[in-house]
């Protein structure tokens, strides 16, 4: 199992760059973040959020066909229907918070070979897909909520860490 990074750790922060080569360390890379959200109980998990500052998350909704791993992935386009769904982190354990983001949306990525492909996705597995696509551009839910939320959604967080410690 992989550590995940929490709020306030750099690479959290950074533009992940792109993946350049396809060999059996993606493979494995992409195992490991598999069983890391599962241990964690995710839904998904990018790469920034185990320290590794490259264009990668996986996605596992439980539902048939949306358990893909998603590599250098490019949104191409979103749905003008918007809709509030409560999201949580594993990066910002124990917090959530109503977000609002398109219903839909058509990805562009790389599978662990390097072969494209493109999908549409839509409700919880078009969500989660743009939550960790969010990760890898340095943008946590919490940027997407309003400052005075954001403000207490980030000082409970804080105050329940200092308690645990």
């Amino acid at each position: 199992m992989l550590d995940i990074y929490t709020l306030g750790e750099e690479v959290l922060r950074e533009k992940a760059q792109p993946v350049k080569k396809f060999d059996s360390a993606i493979s494995i890379l992409v195992d490991a973040m598999f069983d890391t959200m599962e241990e964690g109980d995710g839904i998904g998990l990018a790469g920034p959020q185990i320290g590794v500052s490259q264009r990668i998350f996986v996605v596992d909704t439980r539902n048939p066909n949306e358990r893909m791993a998603f590599i250098n992935p490019e949104i191409i386009e979103t749905s003008h229907e918007q809709g509030a769904y409560e999201e949580g982190c594993l990066s910002i354990p124990g917090m959530y918070y109503d977000i609002v983001r398109p219903l839909s949306v058509t990805i562009q990525a790389q599978d662990v070979t390097g072969k494209s492909f493109t999908i549409k996705a839509s409700g919880l597995f078009a969500r989660v897909i743009q939550h960790e696509y969010d990760h890898l551009n340095g943008v946590l839910f919490i940027d997407r909520m309003e400052q005075e939320a954001r403000d207490s959604l980030v000082a409970s967080y804080e105050r329940r860490r200092k308690k645990r410690k």
